[in-house]
């Protein structure tokens, strides 16, 4: 028999998001009613500006005072999709505190804080769900939380930043130079006014810590993660990728060391063979694999952001933790067991691609070679051209350590046959 009596809920944030959530709470409530086993119903939403037309969201649910929405006693549920540290933790905490539950598309919050709202939420004895906050629309966190909770994950690689990914791509098939594919990224909606987060790697690294912490029990924030954007990489740096039968993608990289007593979480750009599955992830679609002792290699592909995508993510949590409620229970929480410190960079061992502009003489190669050999970088392969006394070197390496590379690339810089180290890009995905 289902309930009468509503669930209540509290959305904080109508924004692109957002006022997806309360279109697709008002528009199919009866379907979500039997889904859950009791009706649900949206009792309020705080934005910080009122009086701004939001199509299909009712009006007389909109405030803006946040604070008073989440310690109303009658709220079940907090929806919280405003983002940012403050005032989102203050208003996720204060739900806790009321004994409300939280669904949160939040990933900075999260890696940053997690541990602490994972607590504050199990001292509460209530839910906090978060499905929408990496990858969008793809179920990645809840098969790496509950599917995958009797195997061990070693490593999870992917894409996971839509706007990135997009811009790259136009790179590659078009032949535009980053500021051309921004601009268009910008025009199609794909790029904030403010790209920042996205092209400098912070939303990424937010999402590699959330990956980390969940995929291997052990603490993870964003001050862990490795993190380079794509700002710097040139038209050239694509040109040299597909000489090599290569694309270049902005990895999220999260990885058990092979002794088991450390992990390591990056993002950079990196370039992979076209004949790994990444490579033919395109526009703004993510894509992450997880690799596990039992299961093996899975991959997860969909959309991993924009408005429906991330509120159908919200929703499917937002269903998880009504039923919970119902039910008198609560979901898996944080799982941090192991207690595995996050290795350093410079202790991270990849193959490198490094382009030299050099002069075009007798010997250079030689020289080259004799200082990566100096600091123990073996050489895969070489490729030299040269003209009217300019050459370029590109050499890709065996893999070797992040220390051991800069080492090097500092020993070159200082020869008088090298004019400049053009750039320098990880090979992943053998």
């Amino acid at each position: 028999m289902m309930r009468t009596r509503p669930l209540k809920v509290a959305l904080l944030g109508c924004g692109v998001v957002g006022s997806e959530v309360a279109r697709i709470m008002t528009t199919t409530a009866d379907d979500l009613a039997a889904r859950i086993g009791a009706p649900v119903e949206l009792a309020g939403i705080a934005v910080r500006r009122a009086g701004r037309v939001r199509p299909g969201v009712p009006e007389h649910l909109i405030t803006t005072d946040a604070e008073a929405l989440v310690n109303r006693g009658d709220i079940d549920v907090v929806v919280e999709v405003v983002g940012g540290i403050e005032p989102s933790k203050h208003l996720i905490l204060s739900a806790f505190r009321r004994g409300a539950s939280v669904v949160s598309a939040n990933k900075a919050l999260l890696a940053k804080d997690g541990t602490e709202l994972h607590a504050a939420a199990a001292a509460a004895g209530v839910d906090l769900y978060y499905e929408a906050a990496v990858a969008g629309a793809i179920p990645l966190l809840r098969p790496l939380r509950e599917s995958l909770a009797g195997d061990k994950v070693n490593r999870v690689l992917g894409i996971v930043n839509g706007t990135t990914n997009f811009i790259l791509d136009k790179m590659d098939t078009t032949g535009a130079g980053y500021s051309e594919a921004l601009e268009e990224a910008t025009a199609l909606g794909y790029a904030e006014a403010d790209p920042t987060a996205d092209v400098e790697g912070f939303d990424a690294a937010a999402k590699a810590a959330i990956l980390a912490g969940i995929a291997f029990h052990t603490k993870v924030t964003a001050a862990d993660v490795y993190r380079e954007g794509i700002t710097e990489v040139t038209a050239a740096d694509i040109a040299s990728a597909k000489e090599m039968g290569c694309v270049v993608k902005l990895l999220a990289i999260c990885e058990r060391a092979a002794d088991g007593e450390s992990v390591t979480a990056r993002v950079h750009p990196a370039m992979i063979p076209l004949s790994h599955p990444l490579a033919s992830v395109r526009e703004a679609y993510n894509a992450v694999f997880v690799e596990a002792e039992a299961a093996g290699r899975l991959m997860f592909y969909g959309p991993g952001a924009g408005g429906s995508p991330t509120a159908s993510a919200v929703l499917g949590d937002l269903v998880a933790v009504c039923r919970n409620k119902l039910a008198g229970a609560t979901g898996p929480g944080d799982s941090v067991y192991t207690q595995l410190p996050a290795k350093p960079m410079d202790e991270v061992v990849t193959r490198y691609h490094v382009s030299l502009d050099v002069d075009d003489r007798a010997g250079v190669l030689a020289q080259v070679a004799s200082v990566f050999a100096e600091h123990g970088v073996s050489i895969d392969t070489v490729r030299q051209q040269g003209r009217d006394g300019d050459a370029s070197l590109v050499v890709v390496t065996h893999r070797a350590t992040d220390a051991a590379l800069s080492a090097t690339v500092d020993k070159l810089r200082a020869l008088d046959s090298v004019r400049d180290v053009a750039s320098i890009m990880r090979v992943e995905g053998e």
